[in-house]
């Protein structure tokens, strides 16, 4: 059953802590936003409200779409398929570069363009053949009760939950969010703490725990995407020691996507990334001993393909979001030499290719009235 929300008052959340000068912190991401009445975090969606802290985009969509599972990136969860993505407005961080700050920024609640409770969107996930929802083109984070009320639903129809997320957040909310996800590509935006305070205004050691945390304590096929951006998170030093970590705190199945930066909002004074940049970034994580490595945001089919790391057959080839070659047998294993090649996956491919399909929920519930 749809929840009634008011509008003013938002959605109650469980997140926070009364703090004994009056205001309220909460306790969803280490920002740890301490509010007086009325205020909001920095994420702009959650507030105080009455003394505690409410979530006001609940049930608030910027948007809804089917788009093919690897332009999340996911290049190991079920390929081939359609999922059903959607995000509201607000992010917990404040990234320089960010190519959707039109929304993760965005101070116009009303310009919300979708309304759908949880239970329509599961619903028409299903009815319109995706195989799964993102929670995605702003961070989940900041909608988590939305989000974990969405994926339930989801899950009791049968369909799977993906979450595209920069990882910012605490322990405990972190723990409730991830039980009810099956997939995340988790932004590792760079791995030194200076690049997270002066780009991004936070910091990197909670993601990295983010990353720890799926990896080893959930069942959630877990893949990282890096946007590598000219001097200021490319060098050799800082690839070098990024892949090594992956492979010595996640393990070499980890896919990791090097994605070419373009300028945009407050980074509108740096160059977009070579194409040489992404292939030696490929090449210094294939040395340090990461198994599946690809390059975003550029057309590089040799870059966006998948290959054995027993014997180097090709076992999915991409060229931008279209399948070509699929090489694996029906139980995910190489067909030249029976290595297993980590992932999701069905017995065969899907074939949705490179669609993008946007859809409206209000024209949806008026057809279904």
């Amino acid at each position: 059953m749809d929840p009634i929300i008011d509008a003013a008052a938002g959605f109650p959340t469980r997140y926070w802590r009364m703090l004994e000068d009056g205001r309220v912190e909460c306790t969803m991401c280490p920002r740890f936003c301490k509010l007086q009445a009325g205020q909001r975090g920095l994420c702009f969606v959650r507030g105080n409200v009455d003394g505690k802290i409410a979530l006001l985009s609940y049930g608030r969509s910027s948007g809804f779409c089917i788009d093919p599972i690897e332009k999340k990136p996911l290049n190991h969860f079920l390929p081939g398929t359609p999922v059903f993505s959607f995000g509201t407005a607000g992010c917990n961080l404040a990234c320089k570069f960010c190519q959707n700050w039109d929304i993760s920024k965005s101070r116009e609640m009303d310009s919300l363009m979708d309304q759908a409770f949880p239970e329509a969107i599961a619903w028409t996930a299903k009815e319109l053949g995706c195989r799964s929802v993102a929670y995605t083109y702003n961070d989940p984070v900041v909608f988590h009760e939305y989000a974990v009320d969405v994926a339930r639903e989801c899950r009791a129809q049968g369909i799977k939950s993906v979450a595209v997320s920069a990882g910012y957040m605490c322990a405990e909310p972190r723990a409730e969010f991830y039980s009810v996800m099956d997939a995340a590509n988790i932004d590792l935006k760079a791995f030194t703490d200076e690049f997270y305070r002066k780009i991004c205004g936070g910091h990197l050691q909670p993601v990295l725990e983010t990353l720890q945390y799926i990896k080893h304590e959930t069942p959630v096929w877990l893949e990282i995407t890096t946007l590598l951006i000219p001097g200021e998170n490319d060098s050799d030093q800082e690839l070098e020691a990024l892949t090594q970590w992956v492979v010595e705190k996640l393990g070499p199945d980890v896919p990791l996507h090097f994605s070419a930066f373009h300028p945009d909002w407050k980074m509108m004074d740096k160059s977009s990334t070579p194409l040489d940049t992404l292939i030696r970034a490929r090449r210094i994580a294939v040395k340090n001993g990461l198994r599946y490595v690809y390059v975003g945001n550029v057309h590089n089919k040799a870059g966006d393909s998948t290959y054995c790391h027993q014997c180097g057959q090709l076992l999915i080839g991409r060229d931008w979001y279209e399948l070509s070659e699929w090489n694996l047998t029906s139980q995910g294993t190489c067909n030249v030499c029976d290595t297993p090649c980590a992932g999701v996956f069905d017995e065969s491919p899907g074939d949705w290719g490179a669609k993008r399909i946007p859809v409206s929920m209000y024209r949806r519930a008026v057809m279904r009235h």
